[in-house]
């Protein structure tokens, strides 16, 4: 699964029962305002090379938030979308990614289209990852027979075209070139959505208070759909053991004030998509370090329940998420400590949780164990 399906999944929702897109939950997340009817897009800035092949979808993850900062800035004052009567708003996040909305007064869009990134593709409106994908740039097509389909499908292409030239002659581009990096001369769209999911509040169905301490826009854009209180931090840094400390300091900062807390921590996801085994495995131990270990030597595990997993598997192997199994842990409060002594998918499936089939299993387990 992509991140939308499985942290919506974590946090008890059916991903098949809502009208989860991860555009429209990304732009959320950016601090876009989105209507329904309204196209939404996940982006990625990429290098495009000769006959349309993507060179990198991620421009190396060398392109800075400053460097995408001043490119959104470029797009949004240059280009005008002409197929149809719309207004848009791009907005970059972190790095390479961002999100896009396009709006018409005239007609409600559709997110019924496919991706021009090659390396997903949607089944059931669910964003799946191509595993052997042709690194080559895509039509966006309608999947349906719909009008608001072809329109919006043709504003995604016109927007995928008329963002090359700009970005191409960018001097943030001619100033790359001249450091030997990659150019980032072309947006590649996916997951499109044109509403938001209608979640019922947590807080509502557990009656507990929940905050988000995450730093993603997918991540923080699902959690205020959740009803969570937002906790502000900066954007994930090139020093995890960092990031890390300060996590555990908002948290400590406001244990006092809520009863569930939603941390996540994106580091190791990173090198997986990038084949790194090495230096994977060196983010793990960092997290599990400054994170994990700082937290526990600050805290009475006595008085609380904690849950380690992951959101999904990114195996290096891949380079993409799959659905293998991933670790899960629930210890503190009364709970019995079972025979496992490491945290790792071959050990844990040796665990009295055993294996739970659906992410949608989780929660209630821990309300349960919170509850008593």
């Amino acid at each position: 699964p992509e991140s939308d399906v499985a942290v919506v999944s974590i946090l008890g929702y059916d991903p098949f029962k809502y009208d989860v897109s991860r555009g429209a939950l990304e732009a959320l997340g950016a601090g876009l305002t989105m209507k329904d009817g309204d196209l939404a897009l996940r982006c990625n800035f990429a290098t495009l090379g000769p006959n349309n092949t993507i060179i990198d979808r991620r421009v190396g993850r060398s392109l800075t938030t400053e460097e995408a900062t001043e490119l959104a800035k470029a797009i949004n004052e240059q280009i005008k979308l002409e197929s149809y009567s719309v207004s848009f708003q791009f907005r970059n996040t972190l790095s390479h990614r961002g999100a896009l909305i396009i709006r018409s007064k005239e007609k409600k869009l559709s997110g019924n289209i496919t991706n021009t990134d090659p390396a997903y593709t949607r089944i059931k409106g669910i964003g799946v990852a191509e595993p052997e994908a042709e690194m080559i740039l895509k039509k966006c097509e309608p999947l349906d027979k719909t009008e608001e389909a072809k329109i919006s499908a043709n504003l995604a292409n016109e927007f995928t075209q008329k963002t090359i030239p700009v970005l191409d002659q960018h001097e943030v581009n001619k100033k790359r070139v001249k450091e030997r990096k990659l150019k980032a001369n072309v947006i590649l769209v996916r997951d499109a959505g044109h509403r938001l999911p209608k979640f019922p509040h947590l807080d509502q169905q557990y009656g507990f208070s929940f905050v988000c301490l995450a730093d993603m826009p997918v991540e923080r854009g699902i959690s205020k759909l959740a009803g969570m209180h937002m906790v502000d931090l900066p954007p994930p840094s090139k020093n995890l053991e960092k990031d890390c400390k300060l996590r555990v300091e908002k948290l400590l900062e406001t244990l006092p004030l809520y009863d569930c807390f939603y941390i996540h921590i994106k580091g190791p996801d990173e090198p997986g998509h990038d084949g790194n085994f090495n230096l994977k495995t060196q983010l793990i131990a960092t997290v599990d370090k400054h994170f994990v270990g700082n937290m526990l030597q600050k805290i009475n595990l006595e008085d609380h329940v904690i849950c380690v997993t992951a959101d999904h598997s990114t195996p290096c192997k891949l380079k993409a998420h799959s659905d293998d199994p991933v670790p899960l842990l629930i210890s503190g409060n009364k709970i019995k400590a079972d025979k496992v002594q490491r945290f790792s998918e071959k050990e844990c499936k040796n665990g009295e949780l055993g294996i739970l089939l659906r992410g949608t299993e989780l929660m209630p387990k821990l309300i349960m164990h919170l509850k008593e």
